[in-house]
């Protein structure tokens, strides 16, 4: 089982449709996921779950306590301003430190409007990963120009749709 987490709360995202494709990559590779779609986030998750009230809100706990399960994990990075969506950080500020993410092993999947693939967002989480002591997959595409490359909410480039593939059996036998 892996856990996918769609990296954004905007809604009707392109991470989210990537997360989708992502998961039809897995099932057609044998292999069961789930989705977390930070869009779903409780409306009051970040004066409710964090740091004092950690551990309870109600609607964000079965996340928690799935997020802690999981074993392994590919998010789908969407680039804002540079770096990684804000709302991911305040998601991983509320997950159980040390023991929800340390030891496991997760892959990335950098999306942009531009040219660089969100390359320094996936940067920017691995050297966040890298200190919460989770092992990451060393091969992170960088879907680039992602908008003029989906239709129907597919991504459609092949090359694109290889790397997608290829790291997916990557983090199957990782």
């Amino acid at each position: 089982m892996i856990t996918i987490i769609s990296g954004t709360n905007r809604k009707n995202s392109v991470s989210k449709q990537v997360a989708l494709q992502y998961q039809d990559i897995l099932n057609d590779h044998g292999v069961e996921s789930t989705i977390v779609d930070l869009e779903k986030l409780p409306a009051d998750f970040i004066s409710s779950a964090l740091y004092e009230n950690q551990g309870t809100n109600v609607d964000f706990n079965p996340i928690r306590e799935h997020m802690k399960e999981a074993q392994k994990y590919v998010f789908i990075v969407p680039e804002y301003n540079g770096s990684f969506p804000g709302i991911l950080k305040t998601f991983l500020d509320a997950l159980e430190f040390p023991g929800t993410l340390k030891g496991k092993k997760c892959a990335m999947v950098g999306l942009s409007s531009g040219v660089q693939g969100g390359v320094m967002a996936m940067s920017h989480l691995t050297d966040i990963f890298n200190y919460l002591g989770m092992h990451v997959l060393a091969l992170k595409p960088k879907l680039i120009r992602i908008n003029g490359k989906m239709e129907n909410g597919k991504v459609t480039d092949e090359a694109d749709l290889r790397r997608l593939v290829g790291q997916a059996k990557a983090i199957i036998e990782f």
